[in-house]
């Protein structure tokens, strides 16, 4: 009994040591994913960002048609990443609603030039209120929304060139 209580510390201190060991070698997933999937898109209405270009509010997503709502900024470095996809996606014949989270007309003219226009609507969201509705936690973000204004899908971060398919396929399967 007392050779089992001089050994116990030791035991002890080496499942610690594996227990952080495991930890270290397992990275945690830090991604922040929205409560409001499955959930109707909260009610919003921001002014346009740009002369020309109609601002966006979620009545725009009750007319039947699925959508992609974009939640993106000139400033963006991963936004600019994922312009080509954005792109794509358009040319497959999908509507995409863009949200600028804090950004300015001149800097958003500047962007678009550079990396293509492939939104309907643009809405001015100055102080994060519809990203925050959303449930985001950063840009760029899409959301998926069905033509009832139902969120079906959100997509946290850049979307790559192989995640175009598939996001064109949930879009008519949406329909």
């Amino acid at each position: 009994m007392k050779g089992l209580k001089l050994w116990l510390p030791l035991v002890a201190f080496v499942a610690v040591l594996g227990i952080i060991a495991s930890a270290l070698y397992r990275p945690a997933d830090r991604t922040v994913y929205s409560a409001m999937v499955g959930k109707p898109l909260p009610a919003f209405e921001t002014p346009p960002l740009l002369p020309g270009k109609p601002g966006l509010a979620s009545a725009a997503f009750h007319d039947g048609k699925p959508k992609l709502l974009n939640i993106f900024a000139s400033w963006c470095v991963p936004c600019v990443a994922e312009a080509p996809q954005l792109m794509a996606l358009k040319a497959a014949g999908v509507t995409i609603e863009g949200v600028a989270i804090r950004d300015t007309p001149q800097a958003m003219r500047d962007f678009l030039a550079r990396v293509g226009d492939p939104y309907a609507a643009i809405g001015d969201d100055t102080a994060s209120a519809v990203q925050l509705s959303l449930g985001s936690s950063g840009v760029p973000e899409s959301f998926l929304i069905d033509g009832n204004g139902t969120i079906l899908l959100q997509h946290v971060g850049d979307i790559r060139a192989d995640e175009v398919p598939g996001i064109v396929a949930k879009l008519r399967a949406a329909r």
